[in-house]
Parts: structure tokens; sequence; C-alpha cells
């Protein structure tokens, strides 16, 4: 595993302006990264108080990757990052999911990831650089009640898996990190259901440190056991 200098690096961050994503924005614009601020809603990414570009865009949304590379190259003449923040949360039985959550779930939580990613492929080969897909714990212990979005979010790590292989000459890192359930509010806002009784989480804040350390360390697998 090779170290990862962050001073400088010019990383998207996808879904800045939620819980977590606006935590490991804030974590590496504290360690100097030159960032690009990705999410749906313009006031709230402005009020981040980060000085950095906005891009306003849908991770669904196939152009989205288009916009984020022509912002990236604008702003810095490439990119050496892609880390997606972004995903959303369904629970309640399988047979009691409408058909358009699932599509959402893996609208969001997959799909998306894969034409962001596809799209912004040649300017992270160009720097070598990273992605890092940020799953979750259901994807290696998937939970009855869940079971859509723990499809969904193991298929994203799939993808990371997949990936780590396939880039493995072009030099880009690939990142797949699974937290455990983590305070973000997330869970009091699903797509349909309610949230099952969950443990006490993790504080976002330690989980957005653990995952920037992770990049800094050149951790490209990081399990919920790693988050103590």
């Amino acid at each position: 595993m090779s170290r990862r200098e962050l001073s400088g690096a010019r990383i998207a961050v996808v879904g800045a302006s939620g819980a977590l994503g606006s935590l490991v924005a804030r974590e590496l614009a504290g360690r100097g990264a030159r960032l690009l601020l990705v999410g749906r809603d313009r006031g709230r990414l402005a009020a981040l108080g980060i000085d950095a570009p906005v891009v306003v865009a849908e991770v669904g949304d196939a152009t989205a990757g288009d916009t984020i590379a022509d912002a990236a190259r604008a702003a810095y003449g490439g990119l050496d990052g892609l880390l997606n923040a972004a995903g959303v949360v369904a629970f309640g039985p399988l047979l009691d999911t409408p058909d358009e959550v699932i599509e959402e779930l893996f609208l969001t939580n997959v799909v998306g990831p894969l034409f962001l990613v596809r799209r912004l492929l040649p300017l992270l080969e160009e720097s070598q650089g990273f992605v890092l897909q940020i799953s979750a714990v259901v994807a290696e212990r998937a939970l009855p009640g869940m079971t859509a979005y723990s499809a969904s979010k193991a298929a994203l790590s799939a993808v990371a898996t997949a990936l780590r292989t396939e880039l493995r000459r072009s030099r880009v890192a690939v990142h797949d990190v699974r937290p455990p359930h983590t305070e973000t509010g997330l869970a009091t806002r699903p797509l349909t259901g309610q949230a099952p009784r969950l443990p006490q989480g993790l504080a976002p804040e330690a989980v957005a440190r653990r995952i920037v350390e992770a990049i800094e360390a050149g951790e490209l697998d990081l399990g919920a056991d790693a988050f103590g």
C-alpha cells in the first residue's frame, strides 16, 4: 500500500452536501486538498464554507460525470480523486418495497456511481488517482428488512472489488469503505419503511476522519471492523 499526499490533490466529493459527505469534504480541505463539491443543492454546498467550485448534479444522471469532468478541467486542469458519499436507504420486507423504490436504490447506490466512474476514469488514469466508494456494513452482513438496500450496497462493493483489479495497470487505486451504522440521520429519511431499532451508531466525524486517513495510508479495503 502506497501513501497518498492529499495536499494539493484535486478531488471531487459527490454527495458533499450530505451529513457524512460534508464532513469528509472538510477533512480533505483541512489537509490541503483542492475540492469540487458535488451535490443536488447549490445553497447547501455553498453553506459548507469551503473555498471550492460547486457542481450541481444528480448522481443518477448519466451526464453528471461529464459535468464533473468539465468542471475539474476548468478549475484544476484534471482530477486526482473521486469520492462518492451519495446514497439512499429503504426499510421493510421486500414484499412491501415498491418497485420504484428498488429502482431508486439501485440508481443512486449502484448505477449512478458506475456512470460517474466510467466518465471520470480518463482523468483519473492520467493522474494515477483514486476512486473511493462509501458502501455500508450491510454489504458484508445483509439484514432482513433491508433486502433491497443490502443488495445495492453489496453491488457497490462488488464494483470496487472488480475495478481494483481492472485498473491495476492504470495505477488507479480503488477504495471500498463499509462503515458500520453511523449517526448521520440517513435512517430517519428512508425512501420507504421505518428503520428498525438500531444500536447507537458511530460519530460521523470519526468515520469521516477514518475515511480520509485510509486515503492517505493507501488502505483499499476498509470493512466495518476497521472502524473500531
